[in-house]
């Protein structure tokens, strides 16, 4: 099986409601498609949500990039998956984003080939309950609260809060949220970077008698040699988001005793390959794991789906992307349920595909032979 042709489309998607995090709001998902065919007759699609504070892509830079790398993947055997990332970093530095999405559809055409779901080629069983969280948008106290409470009136059972701007503030959010909600309802926090070293541990402090499972990425990644002081000082469990990106990363922060947790995410350890390299990491060292991501469709969350199959240590599963796009492009993939269930399709591959009336109404570009 050899590439013979890849397409890349822009695919921006409008958000149902503004996104408010402490790095920013975001209105819309600007996101890149990208489908590659074989001379089986096979394709496989992948996506990545280009994040500019956290990746430092865009939609347009990654969409750029994609036609450096897409040249270099003609003619290659998708299922080499060093190779194939092996020449992607060798042409350029970072750039984790659109790696990523190509890196999904090579694995995703991949296990098609083979004839099995995604997670069964990567080893992994889908006995597992995947429930999603929801995540509450940064905001003044009383609204994220009401927010709070409209979701777990939709049935969802962990919150996820976005923090970050303000300790003092953070905590009276959480105060709001946690008496708003009830002592029933899961609380996880996310607070991109958003602390100085002191703030963090003053504000976990003041967080914790609220029953909070963890906190994502207190200080600004940069920073990483301060949060073991976080971690030792805090009552709340933290994790790396933003300070571990792949492998190199996570074998820093275990080495510095650094965290409690890591968060993968595809577009930043630029797709499957490397997240299993982390995996390896967490696994050989009791570390429990969630999977994440940006703003991306079911395209990429249903990868990160299949990928949740293959490690007892994947323990938590932020899933909730998709849910917020205005539409969804995607026939297939994942499905949604009471509670914030999520299965998994059962076909080869990802299990989905994406209409080409669809694709053909998008910005896009082709190489050789695209199906």
């Amino acid at each position: 099986m050899r590439i013979t042709g890849i397409s890349v489309y822009q695919l921006p998607v409008p958000l149902k409601k503004a996104f408010v995090i402490s790095l920013g709001r975001f209105d819309h998902a600007r996101n890149i498609l990208v489908k590659i065919s074989t001379d089986n007759q096979l394709s496989g699609y992948g996506e990545c949500s280009p994040f500019m504070t956290i990746n430092g892509e865009t939609m347009e830079s990654a969409f750029e990039v994609a036609r450096y790398l897409a040249p270099h993947l003609i003619g290659r055997d998708p299922a080499n998956m060093e190779d194939c990332m092996g020449v992607m970093d060798r042409m350029i530095y970072g750039n984790t984003g659109i790696k990523s999405a190509f890196d999904i559809a090579l694995y995703d055409l991949a296990s098609r080939a083979a004839g099995q779901p995604l997670y069964k080629y990567l080893g992994g069983s889908n006995a597992r309950e995947i429930i999603t969280d929801y995540t509450v948008s940064m905001g003044d106290p009383g609204q994220m609260a009401a927010d709070a409470l409209e979701l777990v009136e939709r049935g969802f059972r962990i919150v996820k809060v976005k923090l970050g701007d303000s300790g003092k503030t953070d905590v009276e959010r959480i105060r709001a949220i946690r008496q708003s909600i009830g002592p029933d309802i899961a609380i996880r926090v996310d607070a991109n970077q958003g602390w100085s070293v002191g703030e963090a541990i003053e504000t976990l402090q003041g967080i914790y008698p609220y029953q909070i499972q963890y906190c994502e990425e207190p200080i600004p990644r940069w920073d990483f040699m301060s949060l073991p002081k976080v971690r030792q000082s805090s009552p709340v469990p933290v994790m790396a988001d933003e300070s571990c990106s792949d492998h190199h990363d996570a074998q820093r922060l275990i080495g510095l005793q650094a965290c409690d947790m890591f968060n993968l995410k595809m577009g930043k350890s630029s797709g499957i390959f490397k997240a299993l390299k982390i995996i390896k990491l967490a696994e050989q060292h009791g570390m429990p794991m969630q999977i994440g991501g940006f703003v991306e469709s079911k395209i990429a969350f249903t990868a990160c789906a299949h990928l949740a199959c293959v490690s007892d240590q994947i323990r938590y599963f932020d899933f909730d992307s998709p849910l917020m796009l205005a539409f969804d492009p995607v026939e297939g993939g994942i499905s949604y349920h009471e509670h914030g269930l999520v299965t998994l399709p059962e076909g080869p591959g990802l299990g989905l595909r994406v209409p080409d009336d669809y694709l053909n109404s998008l910005k896009s570009f082709s190489i050789g032979q695209p199906a």
